[in-house]
């Protein structure tokens, strides 16, 4: 078999967002013969990259995503490096992340409708049960797990589509903390209590973090927050969550049901999978 290599360049138009992992931009990816085309990349803080536990976590789970492609998922193009930092080329996607979305509503004083925050979260079921049920070339399951759903990571295109992004950097950062000991990976408003109190996430944990999306697509407001990551994580573990209905009269009873269960603190409690959620 042949192989081809060649050089592949891009073009840095603009800076689309920045965390505590690194930075996101707007790419142009130039080809021969005037061809371009539009991709997301995240690059890598160096300070991550310099650290091998972290380059391997995240170097294996690239390989593992890689071959994600749903139409509910962002996806996986390539895994590169410049200097000493680590990228990912990534598909993009011309719209707005939920926390923005979110953000919107609350400035003018609305509530999304209910209708199309069930059909946002059904959208990323979706992309959740292909991945969570996603096998290698010889048929065993991947076990992947994203880890860290949130409405940063929920992306609506101009076009309607509902996708999740960053598969595959969560896991890399699962063991790493930062100076005040806090762990990184996951957003405190959304963690399931497996992930507060330092246990294994499954599937049922990321349905869990879904389900807190769509309490706050719902609600305008997360089940749970606080002053502190502490006392947030605290309530994932052992606060009740007070019924959405009570937030927002009227709401359909049966979503206050099919909430009470994907945010159980057992996860035997919750949907064992996202199609069962998909399916109420």
């Amino acid at each position: 078999m042949k192989h081809i290599f060649n050089e592949v360049h891009y073009e840095l138009t603009r800076k689309i967002a920045e965390g505590g992992m690194g930075l996101v931009y707007e790419a142009t990816q130039k080809g021969i013969g005037g061809f371009r085309k539009v991709v997301a990349i995240k690059l890598i803080r160096e300070e991550y990259s310099a650290i091998e536990e972290f380059r391997n976590n995240f170097i294996g789970e690239a390989k593992l995503v890689a071959d994600l492609i749903h139409t509910n998922i962002v996806q996986t193009y390539h895994l590169g490096k410049i200097g000493e930092q680590y990228f990912m080329t990534m598909e993009y996607v011309t719209g707005w992340n939920l926390e923005e979305f979110l953000d919107r509503h609350v400035e003018t004083e609305q509530y999304i409708p209910a209708d199309l925050a069930v059909f946002i979260v059904s959208r990323i079921c979706r992309g959740l049960g292909y991945a969570h049920r996603k096998k290698d070339s010889q048929g065993r399951l991947l076990g992947i797990v994203h880890r860290d759903v949130n409405t940063k990571n929920i992306m609506i295109a101009q076009e309607g589509d509902v996708k999740l992004t960053d598969f595959g950097i969560a896991k890399a950062l699962d063991l790493m903390y930062n100076k005040e000991g806090d762990v990184i990976a996951g957003k405190d408003e959304y963690l399931s209590p497996e992930q507060a109190t330092g246990e294994m996430a499954d599937g049922r944990s990321d349905l869990y973090s879904l389900g807190c999306v769509m309490y706050e697509l719902l609600t305008g407001r997360p089940p749970f927050t606080g002053d502190t990551p502490v006392s947030v994580a605290y309530q994932h573990v052992s606060a009740q969550v007070t019924p959405a209905s009570q937030i927002k009269p009227g709401l359909d009873l049966n979503i206050d049901r099919l909430l009470e269960v994907v945010l159980a603190k057992d996860p035997a409690h919750r949907y064992q999978d996202a199609m069962a959620m998909l399916a109420d």
